[in-house]
């Protein structure tokens, strides 16, 4: 692809649309900064040369020019001699150069035309690079933004997971909890029926037993104090 063809597609293209396609939108805009550098370089470098053809087809008019007006002056210093053939001479070389004026002046106009042209497309490719390493800095700090926002979306999407994790457990441990409840009352109904009178004379037994310590004790004590 020519150095035109490519400014013209790259400055015509969306460069958004562009770098949705890239993978690394940062390592693009790059490349394309790069590649916009290099081309400027070569317009520069064929912009100078177009701009010193022009130069070089000005002064060929200028000299042509010049030429044409010192045939004039010695055609007048011949007539002035009194030599009308030597006149004549320098006015058919001053004919010779008004033929060659007009070619000389038609390239003149081709190669400025050539240069401004030249000179526009290296002065908007110098603009438009300015302008993509300016929006460089904004796009490169968009896709950092972009790329933690997906970040935090993945951890986000984790601590949905965890929640459902506690979740689960928590059900898990709530039928845990039944399972034993219900074991314990199986248990419960499997120990029979309790002898009520049975709890009754032991707490009776332990009562007197309690009372006939207490008497032997005092009796000890009146028997000391005797």
């Amino acid at each position: 692809m020519s150095i035109i063809s490519r400014f013209k597609d790259i400055m015509a293209s969306n460069i958004n649309a562009l770098l949705d396609k890239a993978e690394n939108p940062e390592k693009m805009i790059d490349q394309y900064l790069r590649n916009l550098n290099s081309d400027l370089g070569k317009v520069k470098s064929e912009t100078a040369s177009v701009m010193a053809e022009e130069q070089r087809a000005k002064r060929l008019v200028t000299n042509c020019e010049e030429d044409m007006e010192k045939m004039e002056q010695y055609a007048m210093k011949a007539l002035e001699a009194g030599n009308e053939g030597d006149a004549r001479k320098f006015l058919e070389k001053k004919t010779a150069l008004t033929a060659r004026l007009t070619e000389l002046q038609s390239a003149h106009q081709l190669a400025s035309a050539n240069a401004l042209q030249m000179k526009q497309m290296h002065d908007k490719l110098v603009a438009d690079i300015g302008e993509l390493e300016s929006r460089k800095n904004i796009l490169k700090a968009k896709w950092s933004v972009a790329k933690t926002q997906e970040r935090m979306n993945k951890l986000g999407a984790s601590a949905a997971g965890s929640g459902q994790s506690i979740t689960a457990f928590e059900r898990m441990e709530e039928k845990v909890n039944r399972a034993l409840d219900e074991a314990n009352a199986v248990a419960e109904l499997n120990a029979g029926p309790k002898d009520e009178i049975e709890d009754l004379t032991a707490k009776y037994d332990e009562a007197n037993h309690d009372v006939e310590d207490e008497l032997a004790a005092l009796k000890a004590r009146m028997k000391n104090k005797g």
